[in-house]
């Protein structure tokens, strides 16, 4: 785990201590302030922005409760795939609830990346296989990770589905990372992600979504399909 030093002077005395980066976000989280004056003054913090507010601390330790954080991680765990409508490759409104009661792997990805033929094939392997079980895959398509999706909507398609034989569902063109993140992924990303939300790395990543709708894995674009398949029997299983 990432540290960063904690710098404090009290009495006179220079201390510095190593605090994690990264924490969970659960409602009762509490965050190490990274600077912080003892005597006369204020507390207060340069690395938190985009309107996050902090408690003044009033325990031992420097330990503050970040309130707007557990005000999303409540929100966050509300809300299931379901809740979601996204747009099919021939650019239809589609409710994520019509996938109620199925495990879904969702997968951002590309047609020119060194990951897409491995990916492609054992994808559509493992749909052949437990289509029939109530499994489904989620396919979005993402040029963001080095320009290895630029075709528009009929040539990924054709891509996909004349190449690969590629039958599951298929869905517009989207951003998973920077301002313009679909919702969808904003809420993948924040159910199963570090300290504010792990970026997505690159192509080819995966979530595991169970038949409540909620995240419950998350696979880096290195995990081949093939070894995520006793996750999918096991959820298939519950």
């Amino acid at each position: 785990m990432a540290t960063m030093p904690f710098s404090a002077s009290l009495n006179g005395l220079s201390r510095t201590k190593m605090y994690p980066t990264s924490y969970p976000l659960w409602p009762s989280m509490y965050l190490s302030i990274p600077s912080f004056k003892t005597s006369m003054g204020s507390s207060k913090s340069d690395i938190f922005q985009n309107g996050l507010s902090l408690q003044q601390p009033t325990f031992a330790g420097f330990l503050v409760k970040c309130r707007s954080l557990a005000v999303n991680a409540r929100s966050a765990t509300d809300k299931t795939i379901y809740d979601f409508t996204v747009k099919d490759i021939d650019e239809k409104d589609v409710s994520l609830s019509k996938f109620k009661k199925k495990v879904l792997l969702i997968v951002n990805v590309a047609s020119k990346c060194g990951l897409t033929t491995a990916n492609y094939s054992e994808l559509s392997h493992i749909y052949e296989k437990y289509k029939t079980q109530g499994f489904e895959i989620l396919a979005f398509p993402c040029n963001q990770f080095g320009g290895q999706e630029p075709g528009s909507n009929p040539d990924i398609k054709q891509f996909a589905c004349t190449r690969f034989k590629a039958e599951f569902p298929i869905f517009d063109k989207v951003d998973v990372n920077g301002p313009n993140t679909a919702p969808v992924y904003q809420f993948l990303k924040s159910s199963a992600g570090g300290f504010l939300g792990d970026l997505v790395k690159w192509n080819f990543e995966k979530f595991l979504v169970d038949k409540k709708g909620k995240v419950v894995e998350r696979y880096p674009p290195t995990i081949s399909p093939f070894q995520i398949e006793k996750d999918i029997q096991r959820l298939l299983a519950a």
